[in-house]
């Protein structure tokens, strides 16, 4: 795998002036700070910050990359070895045959674009039901109880079953 901490030399006040661009250029100034590598400035460009040679110009996934403008251009790669970038000059037209033909080989595709990296579901998701209205037992109001308890002249006497009328004779 490339190495990802690689430093960013930028040219010595680029973040202090719009003028000048962040683009490395050597610093040539007689009290440069950065010529004489003063503790505090940014890191001058050396040999030793180079990465290792197998590694060099690969992709982060440490695979080569392609670019990739029609079908006949895929021949003679091999998907343990290349990953593809598609030209941002090729239409949809014929990016989208093209993108069926790279997932085909099984290649790996630098951009894929927002549309192909997740497949879209047609399934809607799918909601609890609401309990019929038989099961759904309302509870009575306030004012259903007080007519309830209209009806029956005598609400504070409790009737008597039959248990208790033999009881009582004996």
């Amino acid at each position: 795998m490339a190495n990802m901490s690689k430093h960013a030399f930028n040219r010595q006040e680029s973040w202090r002036y719009k003028r000048v661009k962040p683009a490395w250029r050597r610093a040539r100034g007689v009290t440069s700070k950065i010529r004489k590598e003063e503790a505090g400035w940014p890191p001058k460009v050396k040999v030793g910050y180079g990465t290792a040679a197998a590694t060099r110009g690969l992709h982060p996934r440490g695979l080569q990359e392609r670019l990739i403008h029609r079908l006949s251009e895929l021949e003679g790669l091999d998907p343990k070895i290349h990953i593809i970038r598609i030209s941002a000059r090729v239409g949809e037209r014929k990016r989208l045959p093209l993108l069926e033909e790279i997932r085909h080989r099984n290649f790996h595709i630098a951009n894929p674009g927002k549309q192909e990296e997740k497949p879209v579901t047609t399934e809607e998701p799918i909601t609890e039901e609401a309990p019929s209205s038989e099961q759904t037992q309302i509870p009575p109001t306030p004012s259903e109880t007080e007519e309830a308890a209209e009806e029956d002249p005598q609400p504070g006497t409790m009737k008597e079953s039959p248990k208790d009328e033999a009881n009582e004779e004996e």
